[in-house]
């Protein structure tokens, strides 16, 4: 039953991101916090699987009201070619109170570096989420030689192996079972708790969504969207 290895993997992943990633998990809560506050909005994106992991923090039970996704995918195909990155940013709504995410696994892809790129031109910070080893095998395909993660003022390492997959079954000449899409988003979710914990000990009662699926809640996540809507909805 190779499900159990993949068990194994992820588990491990779990604790080494446990085991490192305290530090850089408080500063992008405080980067988060900071922007609720001050009325800002987390723009989160993700290219292809990625945006999977992204996705996980868009109109979430437990999770901040103030979260949009950069919407990219009818890019998607065009993920390596220069230019549609800054293309895409043209429609999007920048303030200064605002913090981005990148989800990348890669990280070398024009898109996703364009889009970096143009992020820190305007000045806000950049969190990025993304295994730091497994990049770092790995060149840029985008002229200026940059990844993804040159650009992040807090790197959230995921902890995954090269190639995303991660299971060796014989019989099979490649690796199957990745795991991007498991500890992306929980690197996330940790993220947000801790931003949420922060806004708390400051005397700032935090936006946070609850479940639609309680009675009597859809209302009350409906009167917190509307607050937001002018951001929430357009680019």
């Amino acid at each position: 039953m190779m499900y159990e290895t993949f068990y194994d993997i992820v588990e491990g992943q779990i604790n080494d991101i446990q085991n490192t990633q305290e530090e850089n998990i408080r500063q992008a809560a405080q980067l988060f916090a900071k922007c609720v506050m001050a009325g800002g909005v987390i723009q989160i994106f993700g290219n292809g699987h990625s945006f999977v992991g992204a996705a996980d923090l868009l109109q979430r039970a437990g999770g901040l009201i103030q979260v949009k996704a950069i919407n990219s995918a009818e890019y998607n195909i065009y993920e390596q070619v220069e230019g549609v990155g800054r293309t895409l940013m043209r429609k999007v709504d920048i303030r200064p109170e605002d913090v981005f995410v990148i989800n990348t696994h890669s990280g070398r892809n024009p898109l996703g570096v364009e889009v970096a790129m143009v992020i820190k031109e305007h000045g806000n910070p950049l969190i990025v989420v993304s295994p730091q080893e497994a990049c770092a095998r790995l060149t840029s395909r985008h002229s200026s030689g940059k990844m993804v993660v040159d650009f992040a003022d807090v790197l959230l390492d995921t902890k995954g192996v090269y190639g995303d997959a991660a299971v060796d079954l014989p019989g099979v000449p490649t690796k199957v079972a990745a795991t991007s899409a498991i500890t992306s988003p929980l690197i996330l979710q940790c993220v947000v708790l801790e931003a949420i914990e922060l806004m708390v000990s400051q005397g700032f009662e935090p936006p946070v969504y609850r479940s639609n699926n309680l009675d009597g809640q859809r209302q009350r996540n409906q009167a917190l969207v509307k607050k937001f809507a002018h951001r929430l909805f357009r680019k």
